[in-house]
């Protein structure tokens, strides 16, 4: 057994002796202080004095309370003391404050497998400010994490409902095998089938199965960073400006997506009369249409519909103003591409 079920075992049988004790002596005709204050003296020793004259009957009870009592009572004065000593105690109060901050959290991502990928999510998800719960079942992965975290198999839905998958934005499965991955993700769509999911996929043939599985996107590290250092090969300056437009706060400009509502003004309208560039100085460089389809400097007769995504790129009070027209989800928008069959 462990150190914290020994505390709890060993708390309540003292609260049992003391329980006891106190019903015993209202027995013996004591009133409910009297023998709440006659059981703690007894058990813990103390001893003042009988606060009533005790009978043959209320003399044997007493031995036996002390007798049975006392060994509760140091049982779980040692359990407790060593539970101080070794973290334990503690160590639980601090996940239980973690909890209740999990719970009130609302809109967060949760990032399953603090490995090197889980990390650098991390760092990036903290620059756009937002919220993080970190789940892994390796206690060494998480230890130092700042962000909430979990620890558990993320493969259990009782540990991705004490993530707060219910109040989540999306999800990142970053686990060491592609089969976890896809164990978690059908998971994580049973559990929540509006969730924005992203998976990783070592293997390029897991990623149909993934995808199948309920995958908004899957990403292979491997075959993105293999990408990324042909482009640096070919076009280093795209590359780099990509890079520090996607990545780096210190620059002005920012890209970003917007997502137009059922209730945006927008919707329905022309490009040309939306004026998007005029009114806000922002440059559209695509428009992704509802049924994913992209269109790259999209003509501006292009009629906006509900679901179309703008893909931008502007200064962020320039962005600002613009998520102002179009009513956008704006950051990480809701937009779902099509599921393979």
């Amino acid at each position: 057994m462990g150190r914290l079920p020994r505390i709890r075992l060993a708390l309540a049988g003292f609260a049992v002796v003391l329980v006891v004790g106190t019903l015993g002596y209202l027995a013996l005709g004591f009133g409910l202080l009297d023998a709440i204050y006659q059981t703690v003296t007894t058990v813990t020793t103390v001893g003042f004095r009988e606060v009533e004259p005790l009978n043959p009957a209320g003399q044997v009870f007493t031995i036996v309370l002390i007798l049975v009592g006392v060994g509760t009572a140091l049982y779980a004065l040692g359990a407790l003391l060593e539970g101080f000593v070794e973290g334990d105690v503690r160590a639980h109060l601090e996940r239980r404050r973690m909890d209740r901050r999990i719970s009130r959290m609302s809109g967060h991502v949760i990032v399953c497998g603090w490995g090197r990928v889980g990390t650098s999510s991390q760092q990036y998800l903290r620059e756009t400010g937002l919220q993080i719960v970190a789940v892994d079942r390796d206690p060494e992965r998480l230890r130092g994490v700042g962000d909430p975290h979990v620890l558990g198999d993320v493969t259990d839905d009782a540990v991705l409902a004490a993530a707060g998958i219910d109040h989540a934005h999306a999800l990142i499965a970053a686990l060491d095998t592609d089969a976890d991955n896809v164990f978690v993700t059908l998971s994580a769509r049973a559990l929540r089938p509006d969730l924005i999911i992203v998976s990783r996929a070592r293997n390029e043939l897991s990623m149909s199965k993934l995808l199948r599985a309920g995958a908004d996107r899957v990403v292979n590290p491997q075959l993105m960073g293999g990408r990324r250092m042909a482009a640096f090969a070919l076009q280093p300056h795209v590359a780099d400006f990509l890079d520090v437009v996607m990545h780096d706060e210190q620059l002005d400009y920012r890209l970003e997506q917007m997502e137009i509502g059922p209730d945006s003004p927008a919707r329905g309208q022309t490009l040309r009369e939306t004026a998007l560039h005029e009114r806000t100085g922002v440059l559209l460089l695509a428009l992704r249409r509802p049924g994913g389809q992209f269109l790259a400097d999209p003509d501006p007769s292009t009629s906006i519909e509900p679901g179309s995504v703008l893909i931008t790129l502007g200064t962020p009070e320039q962005l600002s103003e613009a998520r102002r027209l179009t009513a956008s989800v704006g950051l990480l928008g809701r937009w779902r591409g099509p599921r393979p069959d």
